[in-house]
């Protein structure tokens, strides 16, 4: 081929790049600009959603103390400046504003927690706005008050907050009410009647109340009752009693829908107003045990998707849930039950006590199923004395991973768990609705090395960075132990001294679980399914738990 041939080509060839380059860069800018007013279509849509509801309804002067305001009332706020007069050098007063949300999330100073009500008896003086202002986790009441010599004018602002009030959908009107009078301290009735019944009757909020006589009291009444006509269900009590509730409320929802088989999501959300020892389920949905904080949840409609678990034996179901332990945790608790006539704190240091003292391993089969959304385990570690293989039971799912071996604790738990006395939680690594459970597997260890690992849960994190623990994020869990046993109290001193005994039991009997603080005993293996957002619960999630413990001692 000649030289000007081969130029030829090569020109051609270079004009056909420049081409494709071009067209490459033609369709590039192209779909930039169609991203760029796909963009502007939607910031206008949201600029104009924003300037409807930032569009002022009413304007007027009030007076909030001593000092004249401009306030000013959106659809989503109240706003008041104050009114600046001029100094004696004519410099003007420089006042800071104030800000109250009326709806949403708390994001600025205060939130409208309740209706304005005019001034009873006599003249009308005014409008009083009871509003909530956070204070770290928590929730407190306030009242802002706008005073005003016109009748007529101060009508109009109740009625126009009243209106904007009533229209958000989330906040209840009427509610369902469950009080124990016997959780911890028998306290229950009394933090309903000087902490939340004020504020339920300052928001307007009808209630029905029934106090249980007896435990599965609630249940009962659960299954009676005609829901539709509450806008929520509340729980003052403890753990115990949030779980029978929680347990109550999806069982219900299956009734109602005919579906004996699948869990069904409450239509109802939970309120849960903490009155017991510890409130692991109120801390994690609410950061602090404070009632007024929890009931301002309430009253203003925040609501929080959380995930909870099922409980099966032999295709049994038995009992919906949020966290069970077994092994540690379950002896633990039984040995504190069966010592219920000494006081709360002294009959759960008991019950550690002697447990750590008897320490021994459970010999059983773990299977899991790993979550979707996982991406592995924390700790890769497992013990040289585990058989690891993959189950062929994989009940047309994602294959099992079974741990044969023996264990101190395994602790399934879809919710962190926080406490005054865990305050990052007894599952840090899990959320309230992501979907999965945390499983915790503590794998048999001196009595020393298992007590350093139970007191960082109080005293730091680290909890999990020892080589006999392992942690996983699954959907699901089966417990299989490999012996059945009759344990007692007076557990026999000639089972053995050597930590690695496991403990042998006889047939028939059952193996004590932990489930939400309850004792349950199950004679069977354990199947446990994580229910993603299965229930509706009043508060806001929290990363970490407000403290109350000075120290951690075991």
């Amino acid at each position: 081929m000649s030289e000007p041939e081969e130029d030829l080509q090569e020109e051609q060839r270079d004009s056909t790049k420049k081409k494709k380059k071009k067209e490459k860069r033609s369709g590039k800018k192209k779909k930039q600009k169609e991203e760029r007013e796909q963009e502007e279509a939607q910031q206008q849509v949201d600029e104009e959603e924003e300037e409807r509801s930032e569009c002022v309804v009413l304007r007027g002067i009030f007076k909030l103390g001593k000092k004249s305001h401009d306030v000013l009332l959106t659809r989503t706020r109240l706003t008041w400046i104050p009114i600046t007069p001029e100094t004696p050098t004519g410099e003007p007063c420089v006042l800071q504003p104030g800000v109250v949300l009326t709806a949403g999330r708390v994001r600025g100073e205060g939130e409208a927690a309740a209706s304005g009500r005019p001034a009873v008896g006599g003249a009308v003086l005014g409008v009083a706005l009871f509003c909530c202002r956070r204070r770290g986790r928590r929730l407190e009441e306030d009242t802002l008050h706008l005073h005003n010599a016109s009748a007529e004018h101060t009508q109009t602002w109740y009625n126009t907050l009243k209106e904007l009030l009533a229209g958000f959908s989330s906040r209840p009107r009427y509610l369902k009410v469950f009080i124990n009078p016997s959780s911890h301290k028998k306290e229950a009735v009394h933090i309903y009647r000087e902490h939340v019944a004020p504020l339920f009757k300052m928001a307007d909020i009808r209630i029905d109340i029934t106090v249980t006589e007896r435990k599965g009291h609630a249940l009962s009444v659960m299954k009676e009752c005609k829901l539709d006509e509450y806008d929520g269900v509340v729980c003052v009590g403890g753990d115990g009693s949030v779980a029978e509730l929680c347990h109550a409320l999806v069982l219900r929802a299956q009734l109602d829908a005919d579906s004996p088989e699948k869990p069904v999501k409450p239509v109802l959300p939970l309120g849960i107003i903490p009155a017991g020892s510890t409130d692991v389920v109120s801390c994690s949905v609410h950061g602090v045990r404070d009632p007024v904080t929890a009931t301002l949840h309430i009253v203003l409609g925040h609501l929080q998707q959380v995930d909870m678990c099922s409980f099966l034996s032999q295709g049994q179901l038995v009992r919906f849930g949020f966290s069970a332990m077994f092994g540690f945790g379950g002896r633990s608790l039984a040995r504190a039950e069966k010592k219920r006539w000494m006081p709360s704190s002294r009959r759960r240091e008991y019950a550690l006590v002697k447990t750590l003292a008897r320490l021994r391993p459970e010999d059983c089969q773990l299977s899991f199923q790993p979550a979707k959304t996982s991406t592995g385990n924390l700790f890769e570690h497992r013990d040289e004395d585990q058989d690891v293989k993959q189950d062929p039971e994989s009940e047309g799912e994602e294959s099992w991973t079974t741990n044969q071996g023996l264990y101190l604790s395994i602790s399934i738990m879809s919710i962190p768990c926080l406490s005054p006395h865990a305050p990052r939680g007894l599952a840090p690594n899990t959320s309230l609705a992501n979907g999965s459970a945390a499983l915790i597997a503590v794998g048999n260890t001196s009595r020393s090395e298992f007590i350093k690992h139970l007191k960082r849960y109080s005293s730091s994190s680290g909890q999990f960075s020892f080589s006999f623990v392992e942690t996983h994020a699954v959907s699901a869990v089966r417990i299989r132990p490999s012996s059945l046993i009759n344990w007692s109290e007076e557990e026999s001193e000639e089972e053995g001294d050597s930590k690695t005994t496991p403990i042998i039991q006889s047939e028939g009997a059952a193996f004590p679980w932990n489930i939400d603080g309850e004792l349950v005993e199950i004679a069977n293996e354990v199947l446990v399914r994580v229910h993603p957002r299965l229930i509706t619960l009043y508060g806001e999630e929290v990363d970490e738990a407000e403290s109350t413990v000075s120290c951690s001692c075991i």
